[in-house]
């Protein structure tokens, strides 16, 4: 790669041109997609401006490639914004610029406000967060993985580990919901956590993402079973004038996407991504050799100026296969043992899923229709075999189990003089199949689950939201109001019980200060693992155990202050209660302790009896790009919850405490690009083993690990973790092409963290474990486990476009 690298560096002066970018777009009225004339355009780093014409349509020619903030404003509307475009010479950048119409007494002439510019929402006045493409592309030591930008984020925790879990304000990882282009995604990782939410590789190809906001409270009422987040994504419409092919090459995979015109109405995207992590994890002697695949894409079709329809996909393959050969040639007798401790308990996994949608809107006068159809599907099988010797007795793991989700939901969004409703209802048909057979350890012993559970269920759910803006939009309130209901049991059935109000409030007490508050009930359906969950008689055991929804009670106060130059802070503070979580039986711990880990959760009897807290508090500053720097310092303190058995409130796996994120950079001339990003996080809390229960030979051979001592739950605690990330970029902007070269390093100063010590056997020179003298038992001891490696990337960009056209007829022309 670095001959490679050099050459192209080499040949590059003699393929550059004076050909400049191309910015076509559009103006519409957002109530009703109807095109606006006479609005102002302008491009707020060079002073270039531009008026839309009768079609709301408009044209910057000859800007020099960069990174560009476009401002839209006229009179009778507020300003609209889109921030940090970034224009190359071989891509036309289309822009949709939406404008909100001014009705509520505010003085209806032109307000010039200085870009960029944070975009307020009525609904979700606190808690939301948004990134653009550009800055989801540059964010140090995430290479270009979304699930690593987010935890950029106030109230998103880093941990020393390398799983894209998401844990929000003390909250698990099963507790977030992910929405692409409005159609829900159950994960959106590889190697995904089933009855969870988490991964080591994120699944999105950031070239489709415009955009993502970030709730962390104040959810819409229209996004669904949400605890803790809910992620929606935008994606990028394909390219109108041409195709355009991307080439990437990152730290551990290769991905290919096209994206162009399907003639006069249509455009598309799609890539296919392939890693060759495998390769690299067997060159290195890693006991394991993971391969991920995936596949993505979006067709958008305009059929006129009043109806619009895209249709997304979004695939994966997962394989996990176990490196016998490891340990050959390798003479360090600590890394052996780990080695083989690795062997003894990882199972070999095999895992796919993909999610199809259509997502149709209907334009009218002062009104949206939007109807959402979707089927997602995941497939999750895993074994494993005493001493990796594959014959029947064996057997310690054999789990197949299949999640199925077909989606319908229609809304209506209505505007009119300062008010905005949007009311809808959705129906889901759920199949969920699980054949497991698996050995494990209660209360000290070893027992067998074997079974298989077959279950139907239907989901439904009504929800409104009805927002006013008061007082020349100084006071904006908002209230929303949920249902949701399952035939899986008579309770759930009745939506009654599952009733979600919200009530928002964002008052402006000038033009740069506002304080926000929000109130809030949410309710979540347990996942499908706990729902189908049969003991070895068939019986559907948590059913009649009386499962219920989760509850979530929020309460949200903040104020924001935005100053002139691009910037705001804000402080915020939050209280979560929790009640009706699930609680182990076998083990008599809250499942809200779960889920940061390979594997399942929540293939176990439960009750619906547990309850926790989490609150804190969040600061952030954040700088857009502005003058050539952008900066984003977040700090979050929280603390996590959940009582024992003993009615006791002890921490979760969550409680971190202390959480800084500290980003910034530096577009420089000709091109370059430095980024750095430094994050500290208190340690987690974990639960010691259980030796005496660990080392009986019974329970060993059917577990491969330690068995932990949940008298002990949650008492000792990791150290804390920090370090530093650097990317540097360098970015050709050529005549048919663009090539962006960066280098990423990942805890540039090697700080390695202590993490929960491992429980090993300790074994003779032929690696045979030792017994004591009763037979009962093996021979244990602890080896220190450390977290944290310097991880260099070397990247590869190339983007080029086959032929630049004359752009097909818009959505607005029809």
């Amino acid at each position: 790669m670095r001959k490679i690298a050099a050459l192209l560096m080499f040949a590059l002066p003699f393929f550059i041109t004076a050909q400049k970018g191309l910015v076509r777009g559009f103006t519409v009225n957002s109530a009703n997609n109807k095109p606006i004339e006479g609005v102002k355009i302008f491009v707020v780093e060079i002073s270039q401006g531009a008026i839309s014409d009768s079609l709301g349509s408009f044209e910057f020619k000859n800007l020099p490639p960069g990174v560009y903030t476009f401002r839209a404003s006229s009179i009778g509307y507020n300003t609209a914004f889109q921030n940090e475009i970034t224009v190359t010479n071989a891509r036309t950048v289309n822009l949709l610029l939406a404008l909100d119409e001014i009705f509520t007494g505010k003085d209806a002439e032109e307000v010039v406000v200085k870009g960029p510019k944070f975009v307020r929402n009525i609904e979700s006045p606190v808690s939301l967060k948004s990134l653009n493409s550009t800055e989801i592309e540059r964010l140090p030591g995430a290479n270009r993985d979304v699930s690593k930008v987010i935890a950029a984020l106030p109230g998103v925790a880093s941990r020393a580990t390398f799983r894209n879990d998401i844990i929000i304000r003390g909250g698990s990882p099963g507790e977030n919901k992910f929405y692409l282009d409005g159609i829900e995604v159950p994960n959106i990782n590889h190697f995904a956590t089933q009855g969870s939410s988490g991964g080591p590789v994120g699944l999105l190809n950031v070239n489709f993402i415009s955009e993502v906001d970030f709730y962390s409270g104040a959810f819409p009422a229209n996004r669904a079973n949400g605890l803790s987040s809910v992620l929606a994504f935008k994606q990028k419409d394909g390219n109108e004038d041409g195709l355009i092919t991307n080439f990437a090459l990152g730290s551990s995979d290769a991905a290919l996407t096209f994206d162009g015109p399907l003639g006069k109405k249509a455009n598309f995207i799609f890539s296919a991504r392939r890693s060759y992590l495998q390769f690299l994890f067997a060159a290195l002697k890693l006991p394991i050799l993971p391969t991920y695949n995936d596949f993505q894409y979006k067709v958008n079709v305009n059929l006129n100026a009043k109806n619009r329809i895209s249709f997304i996909g979004l695939g994966a393959i997962d394989q996990f296969a176990l490196n016998a050969k490891v340990n050959e040639g390798n003479t360090d007798t600590e890394q052996v043992e780990y080695n083989n401790f690795l062997l003894g308990n990882i199972p070999m996994q095999s895992q796919w899923n993909y999610t199809f949608g259509v997502n149709y809107q209907h334009f009218g006068e002062q009104s949206i229709q939007t109807v959402v159809v979707s089927r997602n599907m995941l497939n999750n099988e895993a074994y494993r075999y005493k001493d990796l010797i594959e014959i029947p007795s064996n057997l310690l793991q054999n789990y197949a189990s299949f999640e199925a989700e077909n989606k319908l939901r229609m809304e209506h969004t209505y505007r009119k003089n300062g008010f905005r409703w949007n009311v809808g209802t959705g129906y889901e048909y759920v199949r969920y199949r699980n054949e497991s057979m698996l050995n494990i350890t209660v209360q000290g012993y070893p027992v067998k689950v074997d079974y298989v559970s077959d279950l139907f269920l239907s989901k439904y759910s009504v929800f409104s939201q009805a927002s006013q803006s008061l007082f020349k939009e100084r006071l904006n309130l908002s209230f929303g109001l949920r249902m949701d209901g399952s035939n899986y049991s008579k309770e759930m059935a009745n939506p009654f019980n599952q009733l979600s109000p919200s009530f928002s409030l964002n008052y402006r007490i000038n033009e740069f200060f506002a304080l926000n508050a929000n109130v809030a009930r949410y309710h979540q359906l347990p996942a499908y693992t706990i729902l189908g969950y049969r003991n070895n008689t068939g019986a559907l055991v948590n059913k009649e155990n009386g499962l219920k929804y989760i509850r979530a009670d929020h309460y949200v106060l903040g104020a924001e202050y935005r100053t002139k130059q691009s910037s705001r802070f804000t402080l915020e503070g939050f209280y979560k209660n929790y009640s009706r979580y699930p609680f182990s039986l076998k083990d008599s711990i809250s499942l809200a302790n779960i889920g940061s880990d390979f594997g399942v959760v929540g293939n176990e009897a439960v009750k619906s009896i547990s309850t926790g807290r989490t609150y804190g508090g969040e600061l952030l500053f954040q700088q857009k790009l502005y003058k050539g720097f952008y900066a984003v310092l977040a700090y979050t303190y929280v603390i996590s919850e959940f009582k024992d058995k003993n009615d006791r409130y002890v921490p979760t796996a969550w409680d971190s405490r202390h959480i800084v994120s500290l980003t910034g950079g530096k577009r420089f001339k000709k091109g370059w690009e430095l980024g750095m990003r430094w994050l500290f996080s208190g340690g987690s809390p974990y639960t010691p083993y259980d030796v005496a229960t660990s080392s009986l030979i019974d329970n060993w051979n059917v577990n491969g690990v330690g068995v932990l001592d949940y008298d002990q739950l949650n008492t000792q605690r990791e150290a804390s973790f920090h370090q530093l990330n650097i990317r540097l970029d360098k970015k050709f902007f050529l005549d048919k092409f663009n090539l962006n070269f960066y280098l990423d390093i990942q805890n540039a100063y090697g700080y390695k963290t202590k993490v929960a010590p491992i429980l090993l056997l300790q074994t003779d020179a032929n690696g045979a474990p030792l017994v004591s003298n009763d037979g009962t038992r093996y021979l244990t001891k602890f080896i220190e486990n450390e977290s944290g490696i310097l991880q260099p990337t070397i990247g590869i960009i190339i983007e080029f476009a086959t032929k630049r056209k004359v752009l097909s007829q818009s959505l607005n022309q029809q």
